[in-house]
């Protein structure tokens, strides 16, 4: 697919050659031309010096034709305008805005524009390298309806089946990962201690999370 990437610093540029290596054709803009030193002399994207979210860089980095935008400039205002042109005036479905701001993301989200919020996503994955049992939720709906969250199976889990989680609560097991190995749950595999969960939680059932995942136990009677 043809994918613009507005805004060549360290992540635009990363993820320009990243695209154009799995076979994706990239236009990336930027407003100064000497931020396309990042990128590789074999490059074989199109690089366009100007502002993004103006008309004509936009149609010469091709994108009547584009299936995907990111606006990842080192500005939220900037971010956020180029993705509603892309998305309003060029009909662009698949678009991702940078966000610093958290509060902003959130609104922003609500809105149809997918972001990433910089700041938020840092701040957890250091959290958990410093905490690793601070309570953290890796992805929630704009409607809050649904949370990705990551947790440690506590050790009241080790013998049974994981998918036994599942049964009876609100919750679904996305993932297991065990001695650096992440794959999907079987209806076999048995838990051990030190397991980590990647769980869908309804957002409305959140504060069953800590209960369920502590043991079958505490997970029988969570609800009541």
């Amino acid at each position: 697919m043809h994918v613009i990437v507005v805004g060549c610093g360290r992540v635009g540029s990363s993820l320009a050659v990243q695209l154009t290596q799995s076979g994706h054709t990239v236009a990336i803009i930027d407003r100064r031309p000497d931020s396309f030193n990042r990128l590789p002399a074999d490059f074989s994207g199109q690089t366009i010096s100007g502002v993004g979210f103006d008309r004509d860089r936009l149609l010469e980095a091709g994108i009547e034709h584009a299936d995907a935008l990111a606006a990842v400039t080192s500005g939220d205002n900037s971010n956020v305008l180029i993705a509603r042109v892309a998305r309003e005036t060029f009909g662009i479905e698949r678009v991702v805005a940078r966000i610093y701001d958290p509060r902003r993301a959130a609104i922003y989200e609500r809105l149809g524009i997918a972001t990433v919020a910089t700041v938020a996503w840092t701040t957890t994955r250091v959290l958990r390298k410093l905490v690793p049992d601070a309570e953290s939720v890796e992805w929630i709906d704009p409607s809050a309806g649904l949370c990705l969250v990551e947790r440690t199976l506590g050790a009241g889990w080790a013998g049974h089946r994981v998918l036994e989680i599942e049964e009876g609560s609100p919750v679904r097991v996305v993932g297991i990962s065990r001695l650096g190995k992440t794959q999907l749950p079987s209806a076999t595999v048995v838990a051990q201690d030190g397991d980590t969960l990647y769980l869908a939680v309804q957002g409305d059932s959140m504060h069953l999370l800590e209960s369920l995942i502590a043991g079958p136990a505490l997970a029988n009677h969570g609800g009541h």
